[in-house]
């Protein structure tokens, strides 16, 4: 099995040597907390992941992510919660909706909850022309700022 490991540093702060405004490599400085640079990360990322707030709502997504989950467009799920927005299934072969209890150990919500890395699999109901189910792999981590837990992100991998 392969081993993950996710490493989350602080925002750049300027040196003496840098510009205002500026890295040292010439790349502009990211404005705002670091929760809201994983945002624009995520926004913009190849890969199916996913940041929620500690509300649970939806913060930023990829494209990628929208197309693997059936969620339509970023902005379609943006702010809204992410339980209002998936659909989880039960492995069984009735498909029912997952239990309070069940739901509460998805790997997003117990990032957050447990303020771990967090991975399991998932079955999601999408929604969409097929409307075939997707089993998804996701492994999730809690985003901290000032050392607290601010929200989570996951990335997710089709099995």
């Amino acid at each position: 099995m392969a081993h993950v490991e996710l490493s989350i540093s602080e925002a750049f702060a300027p040196s003496a040597t840098s510009a205002p405004g500026q890295h040292p490599a010439g790349f502009a400085e990211p404005e705002g907390d670091g929760f809201d640079q994983w945002g624009d990360t995520v926004s913009v990322a190849a890969e199916p992941c996913l940041l929620i707030a500690k509300d649970t709502t939806v913060a930023a997504v990829s494209s990628a992510c929208c197309q693997l989950l059936g969620f339509g467009s970023p902005r379609a799920v943006f702010g809204r919660p992410l339980l209002g927005t998936l659909r989880l299934l039960d492995f069984t072969a009735a498909r029912g909706e997952l239990t309070e209890q069940d739901v509460e150990r998805i790997p997003p919500l117990l990032a957050v909850s447990s303020e771990r890395l967090a991975r399991g699999l998932l079955r999601v109901e999408r929604a969409g022309a097929d409307g075939a189910d997707a089993t998804v792999d996701a492994i999730a981590t809690p985003i901290l700022a000032h050392g607290e837990v601010v929200g989570s992100l996951t990335f997710f991998s089709e099995v």
